[in-house]
């Protein structure tokens, strides 16, 4: 007897309600997504911790280890094919992954990222003098939650200011779930090719950017190749913006929509806790990306057979009152942090979670500093976001911007 899985997410559902719902059953629930595709999900905060606990061992990223991506099982047109294939650094596991993430997390080490903060201080204000200019009717997502993220980390590469725009059209398109596969691949092409040249640039004109020392470490010695460099360079692009654009977003709305934890983190100037509870209330990745069983393996007392795809569910394990009590649907900035997932768990910990909180504490700050009278002109349930199963934000937030403080 075949056994129907459920659709992932539902017809009539956002993928965290279907999540949501899904989590009522069991820690972790065999989906299907579209294309037919089946998958685990980890839906609860100890499956989920549990995973990422365990991951380079049991739970590997190369999809060379899911055996229907290359038997026929999935279509070649599968929409998320591209994305699951990767070629970046959270596709390499055990020695290659250490030695590829000692190598970049070097680049982010505390110290060094606090370094950064007159920087980011000052593209964060020429950006609110953007949209003090703009006046009403601005929409903060292109003008500020997606420009300051991408401004940063394309400074921080070497990325020139005429390209930009284009790195995030591919990004956007890349994890977009209804980008059509052919379109999907052709991203992914145009933007690896991209990022060839911009190694072969720095290598024939280094500056003093993060690419120049990558290409000089591996030149030096670092037995990086130059398709390990484009795989780092992929992943430090694309999610090192995109996922502080939609915390930024994310934060906004919680905000708009918790007048007294506004009030309450411009009193005592709380913006690293609004920065931690955004990420448990509404974490910019929906899904991460699969991780493959090496094994059979027991998580949170349900079986996943070997050569089985999984995706760990931030949103969903966020929300967990199993862990975070009855009013884990609120957003309380003075909630006690415990044993938080925000930027991850083990080994794949977030390389840059030093960047992202800066940028967002700096961020949050200044913005309702100088617009102490921001609001949202429409209705939260109105917003658009984004169409992704991996990250999740608001695509627009246009607001008025009331008196403007210097």
């Amino acid at each position: 007897m075949t056994t129907t899985l459920p659709s992932f997410p539902a017809a009539d559902e956002t993928p965290l309600d279907t999540c949501i719902r899904l989590r009522e059953i069991a820690p972790v629930v065999e989906v299907e997504f579209p294309g037919g595709v089946p998958a685990y999900l980890a839906l609860t905060h100890n499956a989920v911790r549990e995973i990422l606990a365990g991951d380079n061992r049991t739970f590997l990223r190369d999809p060379r280890h899911w055996p229907a991506l290359h038997d026929g099982s999935i279509p070649e047109d599968w929409p998320l094919r591209a994305i699951v294939q990767g070629g970046h650094l959270s596709t390499k596991d055990g020695d290659d992954h250490r030695r590829l993430r000692g190598l970049v997390g070097k680049a982010f080490t505390p110290a060094r990222v606090q370094a950064l903060e007159p920087r980011v201080r000052q593209i964060v204000e020429g950006l609110l003098d953007d949209v003090v200019a703009a006046g009403d009717g601005v929409d903060l997502v292109p003008a500020f939650t997606e420009a300051l993220p991408m401004w940063v980390i394309c400074e921080l590469f070497g990325v020139p200011a005429e390209d930009r725009p284009r790195v995030r059209e591919w990004t956007a398109a890349l994890l977009a779930h209804t980008t059509p596969p052919e379109e999907a691949f052709a991203t992914q092409n145009a933007l690896q090719a991209y990022l060839h040249g911009l190694v072969e640039k720095k290598r024939a004109e280094p500056g003093n950017d993060l690419t120049t020392g990558l290409v000089q470490a591996s030149d030096e010695g670092d037995r990086l190749t130059t398709d390990e460099l484009v795989g780092v360079l992929w992943l430090m692009l694309v999610a090192g913006h995109e996922t502080t654009v939609h915390l930024l977003g994310h934060a906004i709305v919680a905000l708009s929509q918790h007048p007294d934890q506004l009030e309450l983190a411009r009193a005592e100037d709380r913006w690293d806790d609004v920065v931690e509870e955004t990420l448990r209330y509404r974490h910019s990745v929906m899904m991460t990306s699969f991780r493959f069983t090496a094994r059979e393996v027991t998580v949170a007392g349900v079986r996943i057979p070997e050569g089985r795809a999984v995706g760990v569910v931030y949103q969903a394990s966020g929300l967990d009152p199993a862990e975070h009590g009855e009013s884990a649907d609120r957003f309380d900035i003075t909630r006690e942090r415990g044993a938080r997932l925000g930027f991850g768990h083990g080994p794949r910990y977030c390389i840059g979670a030093s960047l992202a909180r800066l940028e967002g504490r700096l961020a949050l700050a200044s913005l309702y500093r100088r617009l102490p009278e921001l609001t949202l002109t429409i209705d939260p349930d109105d917003i658009p976001y984004s169409p992704s199963f991996f990250t999740v934000g608001p695509l627009s937030l246009p607001v008025a911007l009331g008196p403007v403080r210097p």
